[in-house]
């Protein structure tokens, strides 16, 4: 079983990133590496399979009426946000983009937070370098904020879904660092962004979504979280064996691993019921913000990255040592502190 485990887990984190049909199809591979894992393991019930097609529906749902409450609002949106960036301060309005959007990514997903970003940036017509350093402050906020509901974002589902705890229970578990971390994060682009308008600015994709486009990414949505509870379940037995015994400050630092991994993937791997509560907090706060260091640790680094046109040099030249920094600083506060 162990061996036909680290083999799945070995495929799933990299052909991703060698074979392109399954970077772009990775939802349906997903699902099919799940399936697998849960029948080597030997976990896999109907119980089970029922429990994969519940888990999802909620940030389904929340993704489909958010993306379409979006569509149809987006341009007034615009004209609003547009208004107001030319009337204050430029700094302070980037500041507040980037906190209101990691406070809220909990509530519209932070999938369609990531498209109201790429949308308010496009206008802007700032500087490049301004323009990607906010992107990617805003996407380690979203990261963090999206986090406190199991509608947020898959991490946050899946690990709700994992532990069997309630709508409001990652709230309770890390809410208060979370929302300190995501108004610093803010207080921290005031100070050191410096805009300027520019013609040199990023051009992306920005035109409004279709129909399909917004029901087909709910679908994949579904299909995602579906394949991350059978992962999930499958790898139990292997985290219960290898992971427990672990201290929870090496298992911060090992998950780094999820600033080139998608740390939704992680979690669904990692985390177990049999984990101390202090366990798992050092481990979704190891996830969370090391997930906002690469494009590829988190959906909205993707969304952002490919929308926007940034590359994954610029992204790496700000977002490692920023992200450093913030796991530094964690890691001393749950040290010493939490």
């Amino acid at each position: 079983m162990t061996a036909g485990l680290t083999i799945i887990l070995l495929l799933v984190l990299l052909l991703p990133f060698f074979v392109k049909p399954i970077e772009k199809n990775l939802e349906p591979f997903l699902f099919l590496m799940g399936l697998v894992a849960a029948k080597v393991s030997g976990v896999f019930h109907w119980e089970l399979f029922v429990q994969a097609m519940k888990d999802p529906i909620f940030i389904t749902i929340a993704v489909l009426a958010a993306g379409l409450l979006f569509k149809w609002l987006k341009t007034p949106v615009e004209k609003r946000m547009l208004m107001i960036s030319n009337r204050v301060d430029i700094r302070l309005f980037l500041s507040v983009i980037i906190v209101v959007l990691g406070l809220l990514s909990s509530v519209i997903t932070a999938i369609i937070a990531a498209i109201v970003l790429v949308s308010i940036v496009s206008i802007l017509n700032l500087d490049r370098k301004t323009e990607v350093q906010t992107v990617i402050l805003a996407c380690f906020s979203i990261g963090l904020g999206a986090v406190l509901t199991p509608i947020g974002e898959p991490l946050a589902t899946i690990t709700t879904s994992k532990l069997q705890k309630d709508f409001f229970y990652l709230f309770q578990l890390i809410g208060f660092e979370v929302v300190l971390a995501v108004v610093v994060i803010g207080w921290i682009a005031f100070f050191t962004l410096k805009p300027k308008k520019s013609t040199d600015s990023l051009k992306g994709i920005n035109e409004a979504e279709s129909y399909a486009e917004i029901m087909i990414r709910s679908f994949k949505i579904y299909l995602f979280v579906m394949g991350l509870t059978l992962l999930g379940a499958g790898y139990e037995p292997l985290v219960n064996r290898y992971l427990l015994d672990l201290q929870p400050g090496m298992l911060y630092w090992i998950n780094m691993i999820s600033a080139v991994l998608d740390n939704a993937t992680l979690a669904a791997a990692e985390i177990s019921p049999a984990m101390s509560t202090e366990t798992i907090r050092f481990l979704l706060l190891g996830l969370i913000i090391s997930g906002g260091m690469l494009i590829p640790g988190n959906i909205p680094n993707i969304i952002s990255a490919n929308k926007l046109g940034i590359t994954s040099r610029e992204w790496a030249r700000y977002g490692v040592p920023f992200g450093l920094m913030v796991m530094i600083v964690f890691f001393i506060y749950l040290l010493f502190v939490g």
